[in-house]
Parts: structure tokens; C-alpha cells; sequence
């Protein structure tokens, strides 16, 4: 079977049809990407939303974590990422500070996503407290992907990676910031590690389609960082990720066995090396020949 035969539905995805897969409870799949080849291998796949995530920042760019990466280096990955993308939906994250500033300053750094970066939608982290940007960058056309439970971004403040809505009092202003994105118009939510019970009870209250990470299966889609489903990454993966292949030591392989073959020298071998014509190389013999004559006359 082909890459492009495994997507079943090649109409391109928007912010409709994912409205219309949570009304049909038709699964969405997600995942992220952030060069031309892995993205197009995804959307060949028949994802239906691909996320210039800015995770890129630690499993690309080898940063600790989120909060160093760059607008230019997202839109740089952005823009790589849409050249490849037909059906899918293509979001990009909006990284931090880019929208921890003034309303206007975030719709304008939302507005670069999507006029100079390709992306059909952009998103942010954060729920009630984002609130007047989100229907900011809403009333200027521009889809939001809203995200809300363990939001990386606020690393420093959570005090590292730690499942959210695990009191009653956690878990209200969780269905608040989820209501609250959803009365403001996003397109879909990311519920990231929070308890099974919680996102079940959050995808039931909203109309936005939601889409779990460490979220459990009842989210009406789910997304993955693609590094961390093939294996190309150096940490140990979270509870919630299951890996599809082990990409790192199929190319571990690759590399050492290329090693081997130059230090033996068995590569490139004559069949993977080009040749001069016949009639050159005979040429070539009768000048070297002569030259040849010539050193031994002198």
C-alpha cells in the first residue's frame, strides 16, 4: 500500500469539518511536524490537523523546553511545514511572549502565522486570562486552537510538567477556561494532562471539538508530538505517549553501518562511482602514457 492510498478522505480539512466530525463523533487526528518531509508524510497519511508545535524548541532546536523559542523561528518552521501540506489543517503555536503583550501586539504576531507563515489557524495557551485575545484574533479572522490543562509555556509558574484538575477547585476553573474558549469562538481545544474523568466531562459541556494529549480517550481527537511516536527523541517519553517505531536506531544503524563500509572501504564500490567515456578514457590513456615517456626521458 502507497503513503497516499492510506488517507481515506483527501477533502481538505477546515475549521468546518472539524466541527462537523465532533457532531458526527468522527475521531480527529492530530499530530505535529515541523519540516517539509515529515509534514508531508503526515498529510499523505490523512491527518487531520498538523501542528507547528512549539515543541519544536526542544525535540528540533535542542532547547530544555518551550519558553526560548523565537516568532522567526516559528514562522521559519511554518512556512517549511506548509509547502507540504494539501489536506490537513494547519495550525501554528504561537510561542511565549508573542502574545503575553498587549491585544493588539498579539494579533499582530498571529496575524504574521497566518499571512507570511501559511497557517490556517494559530494557537495559544491559556484559558479565562487569554480570554480578550482570543476574541480579538477571532473578530480578525484568524482561527484559534486554545489549550488549556498542563500548558508548557507555564513551566516556571506550575513548577514543572504536573497533571492539572486534580481538586474540585482545579477542576472548576478548568470548565471555566474550557466554556470560556468556547463561548469565544476557538475552532478546537487542547486538553493536555489532565485526568481522563475531567477532559470526558470538558468534551461533553463544549461545543468546540477538544483534542487530548495525556487526556484520555474520550477528547473528540487526539495529537502527539511525531518525535516522540517514531522514537526520535532522548528522553524518556510521558505516560500518555505510545511509540509506533523507533526511527532513532533505525538511523543509529544506517549511520554505523555507512561508517563501516568507507573505513573498509567497500563504499562506494565501482558500480556507485560514474566513468568517463570510452572513447575519453582512451584518450585520457594515450596523454598519460606520453607523459609517462616524457618523465622517464628527462
Amino acid at each position: 500500500m502507497s503513503i497516499t492510498s492510506i488517507g481515506e478522505n483527501r477533502h481538505k480539512v477546515t475549521t468546518a469539518t472539524l466541527a462537523e466530525m465532533k457532531s458526527r463523533r468522527e475521531p480527529i487526528t492530530c499530530l505535529t511536524a515541523y519540516d517539509y518531509a515529515t509534514a508531508r508524510l503526515v498529510d499523505e497519511a490523512g491527518i487531520d490537523l498538523l501542528l507547528v508545535g512549539d515543541s519544536l524548541a526542544q525535540v528540533v532546536l535542542g532547547y530544555d523546553n518551550t519558553l526560548p523559542v523565537t516568532m522567526d523561528e516559528m514562522l521559519h518552521h511554518t512556512r517549511a511545514v506548509r509547502r507540504a501540506v494539501k489536506r490537513a489543517f494547519l495550525v501554528a503555536d504561537m510561542p511565549y511572549a508573542s502574545y503575553h503583550v498587549s491585544v493588539r501586539e498579539s494579533v499582530r504576531n498571529a496575524t504574521k502565522f497566518a499571512k507570511y507563515g501559511g497557517a490556517e489557524a494559530v494557537k495559544i495557551e491559556g484559558g479565562v486570562k487569554r480570554i480578550d485575545i482570543v476574541k480579538a484574533l477571532v473578530d480578525a479572522e484568524i482561527p484559534v486552537m486554545g489549550h488549556i490543562g498542563l500548558t508548557p509555556q507555564s513551566v516556571n509558574a506550575m513548577g514543572g510538567y504536573k497533571v492539572q484538575g486534580k481538586s474540585l477547585a482545579a477542576i472548576e476553573n478548568l470548565m471555566r477556561d474550557a466554556v470560556a474558549l468556547d463561548n469565544a469562538g476557538v475552532c478546537c481545544m487542547v486538553l493536555e494532562g489532565i485526568p481522563r474523568e475531567v477532559a470526558a466531562m470538558i468534551t461533553a459541556e463544549v461545543a468546540t471539538p477538544t483534542i487530548g494529549i495525556g487526556a484520555g480517550p474520550e477528547c473528540d481527537g487526539q495529537i502527539l508530538v511525531i518525535n516522540d511516536l517514531i522514537g526520535m527523541t532522548f528522553t524518556n517519553p510521558a505516560k500518555f505517549v505510545r511509540r509506533y517505531a523507533d526511527v532513532g536506531a533505525v538511523i543509529n544503524d544506517a549511520i554505523t553501518g555507512y561508517k563501516q563500509d568507507v573505513i573498509a572501504g567497500s563504499y562506494p564500490s565501482d558500480a556507485e562511482s560514474y566513468h568517463l567515456p570510452k572513447d575519453t578514457a582512451g584518450a585520457l590513456d594515450d596523454v598519460m602514457a606520453r607523459k609517462r615517456v616524457m618523465r622517464l626521458q628527462q
